[in-house]
This record gives C-alpha cells, structure tokens and sequence, in this order.
C-alpha cells in the first residue's frame, strides 16, 4: 500500500511539472526586453514621399465541407462532412474568426490583404500596415516588425486590422473547439512575411506628394448602429488622399470610420474582408449604374482603417441600409447589402473628397508612442492563455505587453489605439448608469478627441494588438443589478481584459497627446 501511494504522488507531481512547465512555455515573454519608448517632434515642413502597396493575405489550398443542417458549425454528429481536396484523410480547414467556434471557411468571395502606406518627410519616415484580419497579437507585430529590412530606416511601424469577421483565425480563439487553437501557425508566418513586404514594397513606391484631407462627420451614420446605451457612435468619414506632384494621379487614399465589418453575420462561410471590400474596390474603380458613370474612381491603393468599435458598432442581420443608387432597402445579411454599404461609403468619400480645399504641399511627421502593460483580470482569457489557446507572453504576472501611439502629419493627427475602443470615451457620452459594477465618478474625461489639437482627428483601433473591448469603468456591469433595465449582463465584458484596461489607455494616451503637441 506504501509503494501505491508513493507512486501515485510521484505520478501526480511529475503531472503538475509538466503542467507548470508547459504553462509556462504559453506564457513566456515572446520578445524580452522589446521596449517602444518614442518621441519624435516635427520639424520643419518639406516635400513628402510617400508610397502605396498591397499584397494578398488570401489562404490557399484549404479543405471544403457540408454543412448538413445549415448552422455554420462543422460537426460530425450533425452529419457535416468534409471534402479532402489533397486526399490526406484530414480536413484542412480555415477556421473564420468572430461569432463562434468551429465554422470554417467554404470559398474565397473576394481577397484579404496586408495594404499598407509608408510616408516620410525627408528627415524621418512611418509606415502604416493595414489587414483584413480579426486582430493582430502584439507579439505577433513585434515579429513582423522585426522583419522589416533595417536598412528602411523606418522609425516606427504600425499594424492594425480591419477587423473582420470573416477573416481567418489569428489569435487562435475560433478554432474547431473552445479548447483548440484555431490559428494555423504556417499561415500565420505568411501573414507576417506578407505584412513585411508590403512595407517594403510600399517604400520603394514612394513618390513625391501633396496631400488632401476631407471629412464628412454625419452622412455615414445611417451605415451603422448602437447595439449598447448609450447611444454614442463614430460615424464620422475621415479621408487622407496622396497624389503624386508630376503625374497629378492618386497614390492612395486612407479612410477612417468605425463599425465593425460582419454585415455578413455568423452564418457567412465566405473568405471575404466584408463591407471594405467593396469600400475600396468602389473609391479605386468608381462607381457605376450599368454602363454610366456615377463618380469617377481615385485610382491608387485604398487603405481602410476602424475606428472606435467598442459598444458595439456594428450592422446586425435586421438593420436596413439604402442601397445609394437604387433606393432599395436591404435587410438581412447579404453580400448585396455589404456591397451598398460599401458603395454608400466610396461616395461619400468620393464627394467629400471632390469638394475638399485642404490640401498640403509640404509636412513634418511627429510621433510619440509606448510600450505598456495591461492586467489580464478576463479568468476565461487567463486560462486560454495557459491553455496555448492564445499564444500571448506575459512581461509580468498575469500583464501583457502592449502599445499606444499618436503621430501627426500637417493639420491631422492620428491616434492608436490596441483594441476596441467604446466611442463615448473618444467621443464623449461617458456615463455613471444605475447597476453598474462600481459607484464612481468619470474617469475617462474629458473625450480623448478633445484633447487632439489638430484640424483632422484620426481614430485607429485594434493597432498594434487586439486586447478586445475597452470600457468606461463607469460603465462595467458583470453583477446584477444590471445598467438600463437589463434583465442580465451586456455583452462586451465578456471579451475585455478587464475594468482597468480603459483608465490606463486613457491615462497614457492623454499624455502622448500632451508630448505629440498640435496646431
């Protein structure tokens, strides 16, 4: 009896050491000592360059399947079978980020890309990478960054996702099971070469260039809406237009606006960046009713950057959008619908744009950006972690590294920010609701927009990570009794880090603006 129990202790401790040492490998700090600790104050206004390119993020070679019952989730106890098209006997699937586990992608309706803009002011140079993905792991960011060919001379590099939901998995979390990693670790790296060479590709592209800002802060509110009191949205369309000083042609133009691209919905199987798809096919190519043309295309690279998503922005199944052409009213979740959305947007751009007077001939860039640590208070999200689920090292104890930054260039300025921002705390509208959490004042006063000095004020989320929803901690409601007369709690804490994740944003963005300065 005495051997049994010594065997079953050393069994189960030799147990607890492979699991603390496997945990141990899921969290370990996956670039130490990385550190972004960058101040960089204008100089004196000259000639831009700037340079334009894209390439194609779109998986390849991936395995089909049948969804028996139609709920967009494979399982072979629903009868779902799949199509082996290399004939491994594996089913290769692309598990699509957002909504659910287990749905996999079942054809390509149009390509995701790695789109990206490199500008530099003769003294010193930025680089903006924007990708149709769900969100991007700052570990994973860093990595890419250190791909990029020193001799650029980049001084910072910026990743952000356009956060679609129909995109492969790369934070690992939808994969075929709540326990199983969705990310395909292969592809993964692709992204990361691509992501490289499109900032590559995009430096060697530069030209010189004069730029044209536009803006149109209220025609796109109805592309959108607020499915979380209170009602704060950010519908404003902000536009960054390069165009070559000898040819007079469109380099690329940058759009700037928040709402979350799953128009779609989760029963979409299709590879497809969503409503910016047809977004920027539309401002590049024009727009066209038959064989007339309605607004001429800019030709050049689209980049569509969101905005603050938290809250949540979003166009759900039955909210209607008028198509801009036609007048039809489209409800469901279709590709026509994200089609008009998309189109709604291009002229509105396309207009703003037309009309616009701002036009700059010479600029400094100016940058401040830092690294920082957030606590991962989320227990599901903990345990995802240990699990290798997520693949996030920690630089402490239960906190992650993360980034913000801000730069400007000319009259606009540009905030980013590494997730999902709720609009009242760039916006305003912050409020203190009966039921919530903690009996507190503000905190996230005033609106970060606010304390931007600049004409043209550029909102960027999910940049340089995707750490989920940041919520006013005023407004953080997990306990009943629950804000606004919910019978439970709202959806969003759920895929939050934590309380303290939105004050810390916001303390070290107020003091980023404060070094950036404005005009």
């Amino acid at each position: 009896m005495k051997k049994i129990l010594i065997s079953v202790l050393v069994f189960l401790a030799v147990l607890l050491l492979a699991g603390w040492l496997y945990t141990g490998r899921q969290l370990r700090d996956r670039h130490p000592g990385y550190e972004v600790n960058l101040q960089i104050k204008p100089g004196d206004p000259k000639r831009l360059k700037i340079g334009f390119a894209k390439r194609d993020l779109t998986p390849k070679g991936f395995d089909t399947w049948n969804d028996a019952n139609g709920d967009a989730k494979y399982a072979e106890k629903d009868g779902d079978t799949f199509n082996d098209l290399n004939g491994n006997g594996v089913f290769d699937a692309v598990w699509l980020a957002g909504f659910h586990q287990s749905r996999p992608a079942n054809g390509v309706n149009d390509s995701l890309w790695a789109r990206s803009m490199v500008i530099d002011d003769g003294n010193h140079k930025i680089a903006l990478c924007v990708i149709d993905m769900m969100g991007f792991g700052h570990d994973d960011v860093v990595t890419a960054r250190k791909r990029i060919k020193q001799s650029l001379d980049i001084d910072y590099v910026i990743i952000s996702s356009t956060h679609v939901h129909s995109s492969p998995d790369l934070l690992g979390m939808w994969g075929p099971g709540i326990l199983k990693r969705g990310t395909d670790d292969e592809y993964l790296a692709s992204v990361i070469d691509n992501i490289a060479a499109s900032v590559e590709e995009a430096y060697r592209a530069a030209r010189p260039a004069r730029l044209k800002f536009a803006e149109d802060l209220a025609g796109a509110t109805p592309l959108v809406g607020d499915s979380r009191p209170p009602k704060v949205f950010d519908a404003g369309v902000r536009l960054m237009q390069a165009i070559d000083v000898e040819t007079g042609r469109t380099l690329g133009t940058f759009l700037n606006w928040g709402n979350h691209p799953e128009t779609l919905w989760s029963g979409n199987l299709m590879l497809t960046s969503d409503f910016p798809h047809y977004y920027r096919k539309y401002l590049e190519e024009g727009v066209y009713r038959g064989d007339s043309l309605i607004e001429a295309g800019l030709g050049g690279v689209a980049l569509f950057a969101n905005g603050a998503v938290g809250g949540l922005m979003t166009t759900r199944p039955p909210d209607t959008i008028q198509h801009p052409l036609s007048g039809e009213l489209l409800t469901g979740a279709t590709f026509e619908k994200a089609d008009a959305q998309g189109m709604a947007l291009a002229l509105l751009s396309l207009r703003a744009l037309k009309s616009a007077t701002s036009q700059v001939d010479s600029a400094a860039i100016g940058v401040a950006a830092r690294t920082i640590s957030l606590k991962v208070e989320n227990k599901l999200f903990r345990l995802a972690g240990r699990l290798g689920v997520f693949r996030r090292g920690y630089v402490r104890r239960q906190h992650l590294r993360s980034e913000v930054a801000v730069w400007s260039l000319g009259p606009a300025a540009f905030m980013h920010v590494p997730g999902e921002l709720y609009p009242e705390i760039l916006n305003g509208g912050v409020e203190t609701p009966e039921g919530a959490d903690y009996r507190m004042e503000k905190i996230e006063v005033p609106p970060l927009r606010d304390l931007m000095r600049h004409r043209y004020k550029f909102f960027i989320g999910l940049s340089n990570d995707e750490v989920g929803y940041i919520i006013p901690k005023s407004q953080w409601d997990t306990r009943s009794p629950y804000t606004y007369g919910r019978d439970s709690g709202p959806y969003g804490e759920v895929n939050s880090l934590g309380p303290e994740t939105a004050p810390v944003l916001y303390e070290h963005l107020r003091d980023l603006l404060k070094m950036l300065g404005g005009a």
